[in-house]
């Protein structure tokens, strides 16, 4: 069961991604440009959870796994904080 919880967080967060990202090719509103390469980021942060807890459970990828998260998260702070118009 908690494979499958994984798999539907990482392909939601990726349908995320996918869906912002387009948005943003669409319209050029940068705020969809930070918030796509955020979820780009969180998506990555739950397919190397997969990877940690189903397929290598012996080796411990928890600093791997957070770095996308902390990328994703620290390009959407930047597009709030410093991309006002």
């Amino acid at each position: 069961m908690a494979t499958l919880v994984y798999a539907l967080c990482a392909l939601t967060s990726v349908a995320c991604a996918v869906l912002l990202l387009r948005g943003y090719l669409h319209s050029r509103a940068r705020l969809l440009l930070w918030s796509g390469l955020c979820f780009a980021g969180l998506a990555a942060n739950n397919v190397l959870l997969l990877i940690d807890k189903r397929v290598v459970p012996t080796v411990d990828l928890s600093l791997w796994r957070s770095l996308p998260a902390l990328l994703g998260v620290a390009l959407l702070l930047y597009g709030l904080v410093w991309e006002t118009r």
